[in-house]
């Protein structure tokens, strides 16, 4: 079974928050779902107003976006992503807040180091999991890891773009479990031996399942990750000051307690 990033709306604060609070709606790349509700419970602490979160991959929800939903700021794993929404007049400043990188998660029965990351990736007998490109940006940082393999290993990029199973992140991609984390689910079932993704996905999947590895790629092949922050033209005062949180110290203090790197 394949999975993907899952949607989810949800309301920090409930009766905590005043009945006049302002409401910021808040569309955000599906590995930013952790730090982010700790923002936003510290954030509707502090400032009273309501955060309302949809989690999924940043290029679907870039699109949904330009279809005309509504968001009051937009997280994205990626610059591209809010980027072209400002090229469209939705916002007038992008942010970069956060830094992740690339890492491969892989089931315990695999032989994998740093040295080897590239050779186990190219064996015909390992499953290799990617995200979605174009959909989700993991996905586009994964075929970067690609082009940078074909330059160590010419044919690399094409051997690897074959083989490699797009098994998250896609806007048809099915709904993971709700109670599982979707990339130890997808290696415990055996879809993927190794996968590509964030070193901070990884970290969650190996909380869960501790005989899980998480091993970091070789300089040559290394590919780290922006995310880009944006709020609307026409944002309230609110969805400003949440996005001043999140680059203030306290905001950037719960994305590095989950592993991203200062922007």
């Amino acid at each position: 079974m394949r999975f993907a990033c899952i949607a989810l709306g949800l309301t920090l604060g409930g009766n905590a928050i005043m009945a006049d609070a302002a409401e910021v709606v808040v569309f955000a790349a599906g590995s930013l779902r952790a730090p982010l509700i700790d923002i936003g419970q510290k954030f509707e602490r502090q400032n009273g107003d309501k955060v309302t979160f949809t989690f999924g991959p940043s290029g679907v929800l870039r699109d949904r976006i330009a279809g005309g939903e509504r968001a009051d700021v937009f997280a994205s794993a990626n610059m591209d992503h809010p980027q072209s929404l400002d090229a469209l007049g939705w916002t007038t400043n992008v942010d970069r807040f956060a830094r992740n990188t690339m890492c491969i998660l892989a089931a315990p029965s695999v032989k994998v180091s740093t040295q080897t990351a590239l050779d186990v990736m190219l064996d015909p007998a390992v499953n290799l999991g990617t995200s979605t490109p174009n959909a989700d940006p993991s996905g586009d940082y994964a075929w970067q890891i690609f082009k940078n393999a074909d330059a160590v290993r010419p044919g690399a990029f094409t051997a690897l773009t074959a083989k490699a199973r797009q098994l998250v992140g896609g806007p048809q991609s099915p709904i993971p479990p709700s109670n599982r984390n979707p990339y130890g689910a997808l290696l415990s079932s055996g879809e993927a031996d190794v996968f590509l993704t964030y070193c901070t996905n990884a970290e969650l999947a190996r909380k869960e399942q501790p005989s899980l590895r998480i091993v970091k790629l070789p300089e040559a092949l290394a590919v780290g990750a922006d995310y880009g922050i944006a709020a609307r033209r026409d944002r309230p005062a609110a969805a400003r000051a949440f996005v001043a949180f999140v680059l203030a110290p306290e905001g950037q203090r719960v994305l590095h307690d989950y592993g991203f790197d200062p922007p």
